[in-house]
Formats: C-alpha cells, sequence, structure tokens
C-alpha cells in the first residue's frame, strides 16, 4: 500500500522548482536590500549575485538618468539594453547618445524588432493606429525577450509612485526564468529630481515641453499642469503599459 501511494504522488517538475527558487531567491533579496542603499543593492545584483548575467534595460527616459549613473558607478560595462522600436522622439535617441557618452557607458545595445516580424506585421509602419497592443509586443515584448537570453536578471527603473499595477513591487521580483531588479522602487519623483540636479544629470530635452513620461512618439502625448504623468501613455485608450513588463 505505501508503495501504491508514493506512486500516486507526482514529483515536482524541474521547471515548477525553478520557478519556487527564484521566488524564494528574489524575496530573500528583496530583504536584504532592505537594509541598504541603492547603490549596495545595485552592487549586489550586478557584482554578487549576477556577474556577467545582468542588464540594464533603459528606455532614455525622462526618469532614466538617475539610475543609468548609479549603475555606471557600480560598473560601466553593465550591458544596457535600448528598444530602438524605430518610433522613437529624434531627441530621444540624441537624449540616448549623450547620456551613454556622459557616463561612460561602454556597452549600450540597440535592440530592433525583427526585419521580417516588420515586414509581415506591420509593413506600413502604422499597426500603432490600430493595435498599440500587437504594435508594443512587436517592437518591444518579442525584441526584449530575445535581448535577455543568455542573462539570468535585468533591472530596471519601475517605482511605486507611478501607480497602478507598481504600487506593490518590490526591489527583487521573480518573472518567469528571471529576477527582476527595481532598486529605485521606492523613489519619489522629487528624489529622483534631487539627485539629478545633485550629480548634475541632463534632463531629456522633451521634459521641457510638458512630456514627463517619455516613449514612442505615436502613443505619447504632453499632460497638463495636475495631471498624472503617465496619462499621456496612450492617451484616451485604457492602455496602461507597453507589455515588458507583463506577467510571463
Amino acid at each position: 500500500m505505501a508503495a501504491s501511494v508514493i506512486n500516486l504522488l507526482r514529483p515536482d517538475t524541474d521547471e515548477e522548482s525553478h520557478e519556487d527558487s527564484l521566488d524564494v531567491r528574489a524575496r530573500r533579496l528583496s530583504m536584504r536590500a532592505a537594509s541598504v542603499d541603492e547603490l549596495e543593492t545595485l552592487r549586489i545584483a550586478i557584482k554578487e549575485q549576477f556577474p556577467g548575467r545582468i542588464a540594464l534595460v533603459s528606455s532614455f527616459g525622462s526618469e532614466s538618468a538617475a539610475l543609468l549613473h548609479l549603475v555606471a558607478a557600480v560598473d560601466r560595462s553593465t550591458p544596457v539594453i535600448f528598444l530602438e522600436t524605430g518610433k522613437h522622439f529624434s531627441q530621444t535617441l540624441g537624449y540616448r547618445n549623450r547620456l551613454a557618452n556622459l557616463l561612460g557607458l561602454t556597452n549600450v545595445r540597440d535592440i530592433r524588432p525583427a526585419a521580417d516580424a516588420l515586414i509581415e506585421r506591420d509593413s506600413d509602419g502604422g499597426l500603432w493606429r490600430h493595435d498599440a497592443d500587437a504594435c508594443c509586443t512587436l517592437r518591444k515584448v518579442e525584441p526584449l525577450q530575445a535581448a535577455l537570453q543568455g542573462f539570468d536578471a535585468w533591472i530596471t527603473g519601475r517605482k511605486q509612485f507611478h501607480g497602478g499595477q507598481r504600487l506593490t513591487l518590490p526591489v527583487f521580483e521573480a518573472s518567469g526564468s528571471h529576477i527582476k531588479v527595481n532598486p529605485i522602487v521606492g523613489w519619489s519623483k522629487e528624489d529622483v529630481d534631487a539627485y539629478d540636479r545633485r550629480h548634475r544629470l541632463p534632463a531629456h530635452p522633451l521634459i521641457a515641453q510638458g512630456f514627463p513620461s517619455i516613449g514612442c512618439w505615436p502613443c505619447t502625448h504632453p499632460v497638463a499642469d495636475g495631471e498624472d504623468q503617465r496619462t499621456g501613455r496612450w492617451r484616451g485608450a485604457a492602455k496602461t503599459e507597453c507589455g515588458i513588463h507583463a506577467a510571463p
């Protein structure tokens, strides 16, 4: 009888065990991060936990300079993934080059959507007009998934004050086969601005034109005084995220 009971028990699969171990590891690292600052959090992630297996994903947007500066302070050769969607403002592309040079970043990677996928699914470049989710999937989600192969973790600049699903973000989180690191998750907008001023970091040129949150030009609009800073993204639509942070 005992042998029959053992045979009826389904052992955990390798995939389930891996996911469990990532979740446990992320929670332990988040507890450790609670007692250190963001620079030490990044040192733990880049140098100790995931050496050679971690990348920063940056939009080079309105709040990107501070995190890029922090990562450069730990290791300027950390891979920085920039999703070159082909739909960025020219100001964003210029800002990307300016910050990379200023901070001495030596491994910025411009990741583009697959050429054959563009031809097949967005040959006229107008997919965003009728299906913004599909456009983001083609130009951001799929290219990032490919770019992250070979990495165990990636760093994001998400912050709880952005609201929505970001309100409860931890510092470390398990996401599919990766761990995400959110070192400045607890920062406010005032914290970001103060850091930029203290280190004399240049602002994205579109901020002065009323763009507090900046993505691709077709889906980014100016924001009026008093509006939430992300209301300019996909204005008039229920969409609030591009999809790269959606649960796998």
